[in-house]
């Protein structure tokens, strides 16, 4: 008789060769959980986007403002600082 076979059904529905099987599928239902919300998120940015391109704001610019909010001031300045140069180096 097998080793599963012998052991009551609960503890083989949990342990599966050396994995916590409930264990492991609360994970995986919780990423799979997660991915849907971020998926459901990404369509609500997307539709935030539509909504700012047909009120008249340029989106590829509004994407760069989102960008530069997330970084620290100094490292924008700094970018800003190289940006410039680069520019007055190429007469631009």
């Amino acid at each position: 008789m097998s080793e599963a076979a012998t052991m009551p059904e609960a503890e083989a529905d949990t342990e599966v060769g050396g994995i916590a099987a409930e264990r492991l599928r609360s994970i995986v239902e919780r990423i799979e959980r997660l991915e849907e919300e971020r998926k459901a998120l990404g369509n609500d940015i997307k539709d935030i986007y539509a909504e700012a391109k047909s009120a008249g704001f340029d989106v590829k610019v509004l994407r760069q403002v989102i960008s530069l909010r997330r970084r620290e001031p100094a490292e924008v300045e700094e970018q800003e600082t190289l940006l410039d140069l680069y520019r007055r180096a190429l007469g631009m």
